[in-house]
């Protein structure tokens, strides 16, 4: 089955896509989203999907498709310091774009069942951490993940800014997750068929909009047949950041305004343009269909797709001239200036290293 926009042929024309179908509407999320390469979170057998407007499984494993993640993320309207809870969390990919929102005095708890997810969602963090360039360019929020089930969470657990459930939440559980949100927090979840953002506006008041319909695999309910008793979730207590770690915090964005406003006075130092491959048609999504365990977009196609070959011609003619452009034009790979920066201060090799995260490549 077809995904809400077409496919890409890596993460930059999957994030084209999305914008030019409206999915990916802010800057802030179409950084967070370009930021993360898809694929990353891949199996390497499955790699070719990666780039489909098509959710993945494989075993335990589950990525929701990227339109669905793109309306999650603008829903929740993410602002740097907030704390954000991802229920049923996954690889983690979720919630390391959001990481990059929140930035390093964010809160950035995830809850996932199964613990076989865990390790993975760990390792790819651990990858994105120690292997991504996009780490230097924002100041992270890094996930903690717990396991458990998100329906039994500890009563005394701290309320968070924002909320999203993974899976469908039945009518019955509504108030158990609004009542994880503070007053002015957000909550987005697959609630009877509908994603819907449910806003805390008071201690008991509430406003609701329903975005887009979504059929979605329902919370798994809690299992007490062995014991008899609930396994309460503890959630990772709010840690207060160290005075060294502070102090890297503030290096480091000092840093980067240097960096920023060198490229701002030198033209030269800013990144070479990316190139668009072609032109996709926009495309409003309709429904979103579940089917063996998967998210799945159906498309309408637009009005467009009628027209005579004229136009699909003109237009295939135009997408060879932009080929053509790219190959002739091909940027120089990225350069990482916040780790040259640092390489280059006249300090002790540890205190670089320290700066840097310990990272290497």
């Amino acid at each position: 089955m077809g995904g809400a926009v077409s496919a890409g042929e890596d993460n930059d024309e999957l994030i084209d896509n999305l914008k030019e179908a409206q999915y990916i509407r802010t800057e802030l999320v179409e950084q967070a989203f370009r930021a993360i390469d898809r694929a990353d979170y891949y199996l390497e057998e499955f790699k070719d999907n990666a780039y489909k407007d098509l959710a993945w499984k494989h075993g335990n494993i589950h990525l929701s498709a990227p339109c669905i993640y793109s309306e999650v993320m603008e829903a929740l309207d993410l602002q740097p310091g907030l704390s954000f809870l991802n229920l049923g969390s996954g690889t983690g990919y979720l919630s390391s774009m959001v990481g990059l929102i929140l930035g390093p005095f964010g809160v950035n708890h995830g809850v996932e069942l199964h613990s076989d997810v865990i390790e993975y969602a760990k390792q790819k963090l651990d990858f994105f951490i120690k292997t991504s360039d996009s780490f230097d360019k924002f100041e992270f929020c890094e996930p903690s993940f717990v396991i458990g089930n998100c329906l039994e969470i500890s009563p005394d657990c701290t309320q968070y800014d924002r909320v999203y459930c993974g899976a469908g939440v039945q009518k019955e559980h509504e108030n158990y997750m609004k009542n994880l949100l503070k007053v002015g927090g957000i909550l987005v979840m697959p609630l009877e068929e509908r994603l819907t953002k449910i806003t805390r506006t008071g201690p008991s008041a509430w406003e609701t909009k329903k975005i887009l319909a979504v059929s979605f695999a329902p919370l798994i309910q809690p299992n007490h047949a062995d014991s008899g008793k609930s396994r309460l979730v503890h959630l990772p207590p709010v840690a207060v950041r160290s005075l060294q770690d502070l102090a890297r915090i503030a290096i480091r964005g000092t840093i980067k305004r240097i960096l920023h406003q060198e490229a701002a006075g030198r033209p030269g130092l800013r990144s070479a343009p990316r190139f668009k491959r072609r032109r996709v048609r926009r495309r409003r999504m309709e429904t979103i269909v579940f089917l063996d365990k998967e998210v799945f977009a159906s498309r309408i196609s637009s009005p467009s797709d009628d027209n005579n070959g004229d136009d699909a011609d003109n237009e295939r003619q135009e997408e060879e001239e932009e080929e053509s452009k790219a190959s002739e034009l091909k940027p120089e790979p990225p350069v990482n200036f916040l780790r040259e920066k640092v390489l280059s201060l006249p300090l002790p090799d540890p205190l670089k290293y320290y700066l840097l995260y310990y990272r290497e490549k």
